[in-house]
């Protein structure tokens, strides 16, 4: 592990590291905060998936979360959003697709297919490689996330109930399958199948089966994005004669920004801690 910077935040410590990653053929970049009660004790372990055009450095330096996870003892984990690198593919003029767009799949089509793994680099690679490195409690995880980072949660969670004990999201792509801004990417990372996608559907995960106890969504209504890439009404249709619980939040004003996440972002920090423990 190549360690990128280190600061004193709250007691703990917020980390930037790398490694060269297996899954994604390249060296990837992630953050880390570690909560001061994790010198003594495993402490849980609380992901964060970002969205489009984003690195692990947004939430990082604009989410406000380390004054709380320090106050509650989380363990916060902030991967990139994508691979990265000059042999990395990419559609230099287009922000929907290649790097900063991973949406958290594993890409079948070339030439993507080489190092867009990163639903098995985010669900099996990085926590087998952090547990080696950070005092983790592995079996008291919880996963969040932005925008195309919240679908990223929202399908780990539903493909792995065993897993994490809890889920939420700010402004999730709940069917990305259909929605205007990643429909076209999966189409070039996954083929014309589109029974390929529903894997990495929300809503059409739960059509298939796939159960989680509970989900929190906050959205803004003042999000530009709301009508043609996000649509939270229907993951809420989608989930009605299931036993999924869903606390659903529309804010009047509230836009797509990280300042609508650092407004809500204590609200979450504590929902997650009284699921974990």
């Amino acid at each position: 592990m190549k360690v990128l910077s280190q600061n004193t935040a709250f007691g703990g410590m917020q980390g930037v590291f790398a490694h060269d990653s297996e899954a994604c053929k390249c060296e990837m970049t992630f953050a880390v905060f570690v909560p001061p009660q994790a010198i003594f004790e495993p402490r849980p372990v609380l992901w964060y998936l970002s969205g489009l055009t984003c690195t692990h450095a947004n939430v990082m330096e604009k989410g406000e979360y380390r004054r709380l996870a320090a106050e509650l003892g989380l363990i916060v984990v902030c991967p990139d959003v994508s691979p990265r690198g000059d042999d990395v593919p990419d559609e230099i003029t287009n922000w929907q697709m290649g790097k900063g767009a991973g949406f958290y799949l594993d890409a079948t089509e070339a030439p993507w297919a080489e190092n867009f793994q990163m639903y098995s680099y985010v669900a099996e690679e990085l926590p087998n490689f952090l547990r080696q490195h950070f005092r983790m409690d592995m079996d008291r995880q919880g996963i969040f996330g932005h925008s195309m980072g919240g679908h990223g949660a929202m399908t780990l969670a539903l493909k792995h109930p065993d897993r994490f004990k809890s889920c939420s999201a700010f402004a999730p792509i709940v069917e990305p399958s259909t929605a205007d801004w990643s429909a076209p990417a999966f189409e070039k990372y996954l083929g014309a199948d589109k029974a390929a996608w529903r894997e990495y559907d929300a809503c059409a995960l739960v059509a298939d089966g796939a159960r989680f106890p509970e989900f929190l969504i906050d959205q803004g209504k003042a999000d530009g994005f709301l009508e043609n890439g996000l649509r939270p009404w229907l993951f809420e249709e989608a989930i009605k004669d299931t036993d999924i619980k869903l606390t659903l939040r529309m804010h009047e004003r509230y836009d797509h920004s990280y300042y609508f996440i650092s407004t809500f972002m204590d609200d979450h920090l504590k929902w997650h801690a009284e699921r974990l423990g």
